[in-house]
């Protein structure tokens, strides 16, 4: 693929000028950042903390935790709402003319009424200014007076110092006197807490907590109504607040789905481990769950009354000395340090960050670190940039170079008209008596000239432009919202523009930057189908609720949703604050027919079939591990034995979920012990397991296993279950499974077609006395004090070997309604797609083949790499693959893309990085080794782990060798990324190459990418208003990007386009009538027009027509544009609008303006055509040339329009009609009323031969080389665009989206290999759509290792790797090991534990006792 176009060095430092902003160098400057701050809790401020009048200093106050990305205040709206709209050149301009004609010398009409258009267009544009800040406005008032619980009564004073909270409408203004910087301190009295500001009077109300009701669990009273009874302030209680309220150093009790209002360091948890679970999906786009812990200092810290005991020097008082604020999202480093002196270290393991929120955790307390600006996830999203659209960017120099001409035209006047001066002085001509007195200097009425031209010629650049297309702009905003194709019905929710001044950019985008999570998926996992024995079950309609249904609810993804109506009652004091219904795709529930049937033959005592009798035993062993290899969490309802099912990812709930649906319900975990229970459908009694080993996923291992122990006194054997990526247990397998292998392995392949996500199951009985020895070395392991990882990971690769398949599951990652197809829209325009996410590299790149960003013979390059001067750095991976895949690009031959002469590499290095291309090397994408990478002839994608982005971006060099490689790439997939490195790759692209760009996501880690791209859209969907807040689109799903670009975008672009073009061009029309006069005025600047029709030209005559075309003007119907993508290209590629159209607008404005002024000049200059004899007087034949331009003008207007409707046809002929009215009514009113200079024109005019002749011979010829350029550019060069125009005005009813030779050439045909699909029975049609139903997985080179793969099937699992939950448990179990191991026994159970006790004692009868090696039962 051709790079893209790179700007040269003028363009780049013209961008950067015309970029240059001062608004948010003057209003926007960001305040110094905070310095390192000490927390102090339960004691007072050191003396060192006041200055000299014991006031605060400046470094121990902090800033509110208010958050305002507003731009405007009361005060600051008029001073910078004009400086914004004072960047435009013209305003500058209207301004000096407007204050040169206060002075009476220049004075042409009167003064006030010269200000009002400029003063009607500030006000205008200010007011649409003003409507979309008061959006912004309430927005944050949503999310400030969110409710929050902090600690209030009693004894306890939070001594740290919060800085004054700004009003609502008055950021950066202080509510009180703050000119001195410290805030006196008063004296800690007894009652209610300090208040360092002022609160709110009115909080949101948060449902009242009710006690728990386990003795087992922490009691937080109720939060204390101040209005009530029983409200007593001298006790310790959780106080309802806001948000904006929450100061440094509060305590804050969370409750369970809550949103973190500040960065908080965790005291204590309601889990035993002291562990909490959050959901990072808003900061960095992953969907699975983390975990985080307590300070195990602070665990004790858990109701009020505990924490203000030992107030002073007592046990509970404590500092915590934390480093400045910073951007880095994944560093945080802090130290506790108590009373007496001895300090413990916090990280960001116990720290909970603003935007996550809690999950699966009941409740959470903890200490304020952070507030408002202060906290990550805002200093990572930036403030509120003033953007531009780049038509008004392009404008300026236009303007600039019509402002030019005016100086040029007026410098012009004041020398000739000079230099005329002095000869008729010095030759006494009579025109010159009475002049030529003292004071009278031809050289000062020279400058006095060129003032008065500058006056005349004024509307070289028109005022009411400006005003023009902000009206028109403003309908365009109408327009798409009330377009009822991207309205979305289900939540009623309209396509909105929130910055109005940005239409025409949608028709000009070049790169779009996607979030994953939210955007392009929907975050719900669909067990759709799975391979059992090499039997296929593809699963039916779901039928109406099973008694499954109604007993087991599950978690489909992160969020824990719970279903309509479920009130969880483990917690029963957990606040319904933040929960919301299921959404629909959680309550898909998994059923085949044929798979219910084989389990009811399972169960039939009378059941002879010894064939089947084995695929029973592989559905139970499948299903129970399913059931049993994971970590999800059942919480069960008391009042309706419900189950919810709480999974770090959505993948494990849908597994875990789809074993419940078929019957193998997971019932939970026995508390204080690793006994797991199931219930199956063969047995009334639960089936118990003890958890022996916990072997966790990483992405390097790509699979997890469990070991248990059945608890059953006639079964005791030890098994291990595992799942995995297929490449990962094919090979682990036991020999003599190549049948069960080679079908699993086609079933596989079919479900990768389907773009489902798979993996396989297998198990392997373990020998007591070998698990005894493997366990004593996977302790060793775990407790090595050197390469522990090296070491825990051989020991667990040993154990995972000679697995027995049992089959694989297809899991549908499910995507937002139309993705694949706009995406591959996207592309078909032209429109280059990067996508950014959180999510692992497996993931992000099972995503983009479902999407069709990666396709069919797409070739894959992955860069995932350290910092430079390493051999597998980023830097060295890129160079790597441009010597491999783009030999010829000559990218080398850049001295920008080469390091210094000290960093370059040698060749050597190079050879012996990439001679290891065939080996069979581990890398964690894929084990099998592909060919033809880099052959394929679909293009390249280039996926890039956030690692290898940052070091890439540290360096100049680098930095261009990433723009290089990525542009000759036609998908870029950045994985593992922060939402700053988000921003940054926006802007690489879109100053490096200086191109449109729009981002669009949905959350708030979207939020500094939405600010940093040209157009921004968010996305309204269910992950709050974050994203929507700083959007300058808002739109309800991904698909209607679509629409909204090809259809609004490209209209829009072209509206304005030609409506600016046609207002400079009929402008310069009569501005130019008005030059060509000077030459025969003796370059006086006098005005040849009666100035009333100079005055109302920009008013009544040309507007209507200009406007007309700004509002209602296509050049292609929106069917066409939607099923035509390639259209999207003239926008794209600027056709319509740059400094190439100007010129030619320009000169045909000069040219129709010659014709017109000389051809009537002549024509009335050489005989009279007064009856009478008498000569004509000026006004006679100007009167003919201003009528002659009026309809010139709107007859090349109407010639410009593509689309005649009623309204275009009414513009075109209103200012006609108008000028002949005002012709015919002015000329007849008589000098007894007021003056006119054209009194009695009706009847020189309408009665002369001249002025019939005229009229239309001047506009004739004025248009003519327009018509003809037209016409021979329709007849013989069309382009596209007049194509499909003349098919759809011969053949209407053409179906030009399914022509074959049209619109049918972008659709995707129908998989052509399903014929090879022999499985048996009907194969379904994909949920996913038919566009990524293809093999859409392409070839992938792993840069890091050099290795060649072949496409992956869809694996995908993600899972928190090394989590403090998972650490615990594993913890937790070799130490239950250890004590096992020194003899010290654990309590066995008595009870039957057998796996499948009914269907195992049914078919004991008929089959010989089980060997070893047989799957559970």
């Amino acid at each position: 693929m051709a790079p893209s176009r790179k700007s040269s060095a003028w363009e780049r430092f013209s961008n950067r000028l015309a970029n240059y902003d001062v608004v948010e160098a003057v209003f926007a400057r960001k305040p110094p950042p905070s310095p390192p701050r000490s927390i102090y809790v339960n004691q007072d401020l050191p003396q060192d903390a006041f200055n000299h009048k014991q006031r605060v200093k400046k470094e121990y106050v902090y800033v509110t935790n208010q958050v305002i990305t507003s731009k405007y205040t009361i005060f600051t709206f008029i001073p910078r709402n004009l400086l914004e709209q004072f960047r435009r050149i013209a305003n500058i301009f209207f301004a000096a003319i407007a204050i040169l004609q206060f002075f009476p010398k220049f004075s042409t009409i009167s003064p006030g009424l010269v200000i009002l258009p400029l003063l009607g267009v500030l006000a205008v544009t200010a007011l649409k200014d003003g409507y979309e800040d008061v959006k912004r406005h309430q927005s944050d008032y949503r999310v400030n007076h969110t409710p929050a619980r902090i600690l209030a009564g009693g004894d306890w004073v939070n001594p740290n110092v919060t800085a004054a909270k700004a009003k609502t409408f008055l950021p950066g203004l202080p509510t009180r006197k703050s000119k001195k910087v410290g805030v006196t301190v008063p004296e800690p009295s007894g009652g209610e807490a300090l208040e360092l500001q002022e609160r709110q009077p009115s909080v949101p109300s948060i449902p009242p907590l009710a006690k728990s009701g386990s003795s087992d669990e922490v009691d937080h009273p109720e939060d204390v109504d101040p209005e009530s009874e029983d409200y007593d302030p001298s006790k310790a209680h959780w106080k309802r607040t806001i948000w904006e309220d929450v100061r440094v150093g509060d305590f804050v009790l969370l409750r369970s789905d809550e949103p973190i209002p500040a960065d908080i360091v965790i005291c204590s948890t309601s889990e035993p481990e002291q562990v909490a679970f959050i959901e990072t999906k808003n900061l960095d786009g992953e969907t699975n769950l983390k975990s985080r812990n307590a300070v195990p200092e602070l665990a004790h810290l858990r109701l009020p009354h505990e924490i203000i005991e030992g107030k002073g020097h007592g046990a509970n008082t404590f500092r915590i000395d934390i480093g400045e604020p910073e951007v880095n999202m994944y560093r945080l480093n802090a130290t506790l340090t108590w009373a007496s002196g001895e300090k413990h270290p916090i990280d960001l393991q116990t720290v909970l960050l603003r935007g996550t929120i809690l999950r699966n955790t009941n409740w959470v307390v903890g200490v304020v670190l952070f507030t408002g600006t202060d906290t990550k996830i805002v200093m990572n999203s930036g403030g509120t940039p003033s953007k531009r659209s780049k038509v008004e960017r392009q404008m300026n120099p236009q303007v600039f170079i019509n402002l030019v001409l005016l100086a040029v035209m007026a410098v012009v006047c004041a020398i000739v008209d000079s230099v005329l001066e002095k000869r008729a002085f010095a030759g006494n001509s009579y025109w010159t008596f009475g002049e030529g007195g003292k004071g009278d200097n031809p050289s000062i009425n020279g400058l006095v000239t060129f003032a008065n031209a500058l006056i005349t010629f004024q509307n070289v650049v028109p005022i009411s432009l400006y005003l023009s297309i902000e009206a028109v702009r403003t309908c365009q905003a109408a327009f798409i919202y009330f377009d009822s194709q991207i309205w979305y019905e289900k939540t009623d929710t309209a396509t909105l523009a929130r910055s109005w001044n940005l239409s025409d950019d949608l028709g000009q985008i070049e790169y779009v930057f996607s979030d994953k999570t939210g955007t392009l998926t929907q975050n719900a996992m669909i067990f759709r189908q799975c391979s059992i024995g090499g039997k296929v079950y593809k699963g039916d309609d779901v039928p109406d609720p099973t008694p499954a249904d109604r007993t087991v609810t599950k978690s489909p993804s992160s969020s824990s949703s719970r279903s309509p109506g479920y009130e969880k009652t483990d917690d029963p004091s957990s606040s319904t604050l933040g929960q919301s219904p299921t959404p629909p795709s959680s309550t898909h529930r998994f059923y085949d027919s044929g798979l219910m049937e084989d389990i009811r033959r399972s169960m039939n005592d009378s059941e002879n079939d010894k064939e089947f009798q084995v695929h029973s035993r592989n559905l139970n062993g499948f299903f129970a591990t399913l059931s049993l290899c994971h970590t999800v969490i059942a919480a069960h309802d008391r009042i309706t034995g419900a189950i919810e099912y709480r999974a770090q990812s959505p993948d494990e709930a849908a597994l875990v979920q789809a074993a419940a649906d078929v019957g193998f319900v997971f019932m939970g975990r026995e508390k204080g012990t690793h006994t797991l229970k199931l219930k199956t459908p063969f047995s009334e009694t639960l089936e118990e397991y003890d958890l022996l080993n916990l072997l966790d996923f990483t992405s390097a291992r790509k699979r997890m296993s469990v070991i248990v122990r059945k608890m059953d006194e006639n079964d005791k054997r030890v098994f291990l279950l595992c799942k995995g990526a297929d490449s990962v247990i094919f090979e682990r397998l036991k020999a003599g499974q190549d049948d069960m292998k080679d079908k699993t392995g086609k079933d596989l392949e079919h479900f990768a077609r389907d773009g489902l996500r798979t993996l396989c199951l297998a198990y392997k009985v373990i020998p007591d006395d070998e698990y005894e020895a493997w366990n004593e070395e996977y302790h060793d392991a775990t407790t090595a004090l050197e390469d522990r990882e090296e070491k825990i990971e051989a020991v667990c690769d040993r154990m995972e070997r000679d697995l027995r398949l049992l089959g694989a599951t297809a899991i549908e990652d499910k995507l937002q309604d139309g993705v694949p197809e706009t995406i591959a829209s996207l592309k078909q325009a032209g429109i280059k797609v990067w996508v950014a996410t959180g999510d692992k590299l497996e993931t992000a790149i099972a995503i983009g083949q479902s999407t069709n960003l990666i396709a069919r013979e797409s070739n894959i390059i992955v860069v995932r790499g350290g910092e430079f001067g390493t051999s597998k750095s980023a830097y060295s991976q890129m160079q790597d693959a441009v010597e491999q895949f783009f030999p010829n690009s000559g990218i080398f031959d850049q001295e920008d893309v080469v390091p210094p002469t000290g960093l370059r590499r040698s060749s050597s290095l190079t050879r012996s990085r990439t001679s290891f291309n065939l080996r069979r090397v581990g890398t964690g994408l894929s084990d099998i080794i592909g060919r033809e990478n880099g052959d394929r002839p679909g293009g390249f994608v280039l996926v890039i782990d956030g690692k290898a982005l940052t070091h890439a971006l540290e360096e100049p060099f680098s930095k261009e060798l990433l723009l290089q490689l990525s542009t000759r790439c036609e998908a870029v997939i950045c994985c593992r990324v922060s939402p700053i490195q988000k921003a940054h790759i926006v802007r690489l692209i879109k100053d490096g190459l200086g191109v449109m760009t729009l981002a669009i996501g949905d959350g708030a880690n979207d939020v500094s990418m939405i600010q940093a791209a040209d157009v921004g859209v968010g996305i309204s969907g269910e992950e709050g208003l974050q994203a929507v807040n700083s959007s300058d689109y808002a739109i309800a799903q991904f698909r209607y990007l679509k629409r909204l670009l090809f259809v609004h975008g490209h209209w829009s672009y072209l509206r304005n386009s030609n409506m600016i073009l046609n207002f400079f061009y009929k402008n310069i029309v009569g501005i130019g009538v008005l030059w060509w006069f000077q030459i025969y005025c003796g370059w006086s600047t006098q005005y040849v027009f009666e100035y009333t029709y100079l005055l109302f030209w920009n008013v009544f005559w040309s507007i209507a027509p200009v406007i007309a075309i700004g509002l209602f003007d296509r050049n292609v119907d929106d069917d066409i544009l939607m099923a035509l993508p390639p259209l999207y290209r003239y926008g794209r590629e600027g056709r319509w609008f740059g400094s190439g159209v100007f010129t030619i607008y320009m000169l045909d404005g000069i040219y129709q303006s010659a014709v017109v002024f000389f051809f009537v000049f002549y024509t009335y200059a050489t005989t009279t055509p007064r009856k009478d004899g008498w000569e004509i007087g000026m006004y006679e034949f100007s009167t003919v040339m201003v009528m002659s331009a009026v309809m010139a003008v709107n007859a090349f207007n109407g010639l410009n329009t593509h689309a005649w409707t009623g309204w275009v046809w009414f513009s075109v002929f209103f200012g006609v009609v108008l000028i002949w009215l005002y012709t015919a009514i002015y000329s007849v009113i008589s000098p007894g009323w007021f003056v006119t200079y054209i009194f009695g024109n009706d009847w020189f005019l309408f009665h002369s031969a001249y002025f019939w002749l005229c009229l239309p011979l001047t506009i004739s010829l004025a248009v003519l080389p327009r018509y003809l350029a037209k016409a021979f550019k329709f007849n013989y060069i069309p382009d596209d665009i007049d194509v499909v125009r003349w098919v759809r005005k011969m053949e209407p009813h053409r179906d030009i989206a399914h022509d074959p030779q049209l619109g049918g050439h972008f659709l995707i045909s129908p998989h052509d290999e399903d014929d090879e699909d022999d499985t048996p029975g009907p194969r379904p049609r994909s949920r996913l759509g038919r566009m990524h139903a293809l093999d859409a997985r392409g070839s992938t080179t792993d840069m890091s290792t050099g290795l060649h793969l072949a496409p992956s099937r869809g694996f995908d699992f993600d899972i928190e790797e090394g989590g403090v939950a998972i650490r615990r448990m594993q913890t937790d179990l070799s130490e239950r090991s250890k004590a096992h191991r020194s003899g010290l026994k654990g309590r066995r159970r008595g009870a039957s534990l057998s796996l499948f006790p009914g269907l195992r004692q049914s078919i004991r009868k008929r089959l010989p006792k089980s060997p070893p090696s047989s799957p559970p039962r």
